[in-house]
């Protein structure tokens, strides 16, 4: 027997042949009735073999009629095996409702399976957004007790060396800090500065050569590491960090969330894991989640990404990087994330700069104890187009008080108001904080504001209104 699939194939050609022939029949000269002919003159010859035309084409239709009758036979045969074989598989597919059987108890009625339903399907859930690579640059140079002793954190606190890989760049030629960075293996990758020679300093006062030269090969070094990295290794996001630095347990996370804020924000173009004003005694301990934006660059564990490096590469200066960096002409009204309990602490005491500020001020400040997920917490406050208002209407509508008159009972927050420059020095002083600027930028400050804690209430130490921006005199 023909398969039904067969069968259906089969059918088309069937029924075309019989078109076919339907067709002859159609068109088939009248033998019964033959055409009348107009014309007298035909002779007998021509009519006998008109007859005998006749006779063929007659004989011709009936053979037709009898293969057309026989097609159609054998179509209808078909078309009953089809019929049947779809029966068939139809019964194959549906069970049979179950007879009763006579040798059990006829009480018991089989009931009928339940149609099948469909399962509801599967909901595939996106996967979660890859996770961006930043990459953490360490500069040392002779410090191998401090590479010793900041290498351990790194590595520990980390949460993924895929997502954080570590390259350490050594200057000086010192072999002792080589071997202390090699002990640390494959988790850590090693460059060197190739350029060790000394710099000309013949332009420079020969009072100030020897700090200067320090401060030309801190500068030349970072040129050299930042471009390796963001050029060469090709990092779009590059945490620096010094080889005297602590971190607190949630460095990265923080950094990571830094990371996000500059993705999305032009105005935002450095993420820094310091607060210079962060002393015990000027920050709230209590509240590590806190962030801000400072017009500031704090430096000190901060994170570059690497359309800034472009911007900032073909005008690296000479020496004093840091300060360099605090011009308007670099800074262009951009900012930088800072919290108010610190992620990094400096142990450096020995270096270029001799322990600048650090027995006055670096030495207590406090480092974070209180990890903070701030995977699992909102930023967008931070965005300039959210924070700017928000921050400068709470300043305002603290009351504005003298220094001696903190703490203020019934109010959250106090403003203390400096008139210039000269008076933000003498009124920083009083509070405890560091009162020095660069470029006319007070250290942590935005719109000009200071944010800190004094005798356990937020200050905020603020410019005169109308404020017409930072002036560097």
């Amino acid at each position: 027997m023909m398969k039904p699939r067969s069968i259906q194939r089969a059918l088309p050609l069937l029924g075309a042949f019989a078109l076919g022939v339907t067709l002859v029949l159609y068109f088939q000269v009248d033998t019964s009735h033959p055409a009348h002919d107009d014309h007298h003159h035909m002779d007998s010859d021509f009519n006998s073999m008109m007859g005998q035309e006749r006779q063929h084409w007659q004989e011709q239709i009936r053979s037709l009629r009898s293969e057309l009758a026989r097609m159609q036979d054998k179509q209808k045969t078909v078309l009953q095996n089809l019929n049947a074989a779809q029966g068939q598989a139809h019964a194959a597919v549906i069970p049979h409702e179950p007879v009763a059987d006579k040798h059990h108890d006829p009480v018991v009625q089989h009931q009928p399976a339940p149609p099948a339903t469909e399962k509801p399907p599967v909901k595939v859930e996106p996967a979660p957004p890859a996770k961006p690579v930043i990459a953490v640059l360490m500069l040392g140079c002779n410090r191998p007790d401090a590479i010793k002793r900041s290498m351990p954190q790194l590595l520990k606190h980390r949460p993924s060396a895929k997502q954080f890989p570590i390259i350490v760049s050594l200057d000086c030629g010192d072999a002792a800090a080589e071997a202390a960075v090699r002990q640390f293996g494959a988790d850590v990758t090693l460059i060197k500065q190739p350029d060790l020679s000394p710099p000309d300093m013949s332009d420079v006062p020969v009072n100030r050569r020897r700090m200067s030269e320090g401060y030309t090969k801190i500068s030349r070094h970072y040129k050299f590491a930042l471009s390796h990295v963001f050029e060469k290794l090709k990092y779009e996001s590059v945490i620096i960090v010094e080889d005297d630095l602590d971190i607190s347990p949630d460095f990265f996370e923080y950094m990571a969330a830094g990371e996000s804020l500059m993705a999305r924000d032009r105005t935002i173009w450095c993420v820094s894991a310091w607060n210079d004003n962060g002393k015990q005694v000027n920050v709230d301990t209590d509240k590590p989640e806190l962030l801000y934006r400072t017009d500031f660059f704090p430096g000190l564990g901060w994170m570059l990404k690497s359309d800034v490096w472009t911007e900032l590469s073909p005008k690296w200066p000479r020496m004093f990087w840091d300060d360099w960096m605090r011009n308007p002409a670099q800074r262009k009204d951009r900012a930088c994330i800072r919290p108010e309990v610190s992620r990094t602490y400096t142990f450096g005491l020995a270096g270029v700069s001799h322990g600048q500020f650090w027995r006055q001020h670096l030495q207590f400040i406090e480092l974070n104890k209180k990890a903070v997920d701030f995977s699992q917490r909102k930023v967008d406050h931070l965005l300039k187009k959210n924070y700017d208002t928000v921050f400068m209407e709470e300043v305002r509508r603290s009351p504005d008080v003298q220094i001696s008159m903190v703490p203020v009972s019934g109010a959250k927050s106090v403003r203390v108001t400096y008139a210039n420059n000269i008076d933000f020095k003498m009124k920083a002083k009083q509070l405890s904080i560091m009162d020095d600027l660069r470029a006319g930028v007070p250290r942590m400050a935005y719109l000009g504001v200071v944010s800190i804690m004094y005798k356990g209430q937020r200050v905020y130490l603020a410019p005169s209104e109308p404020w017409s921006g930072y002036l560097d005199k």
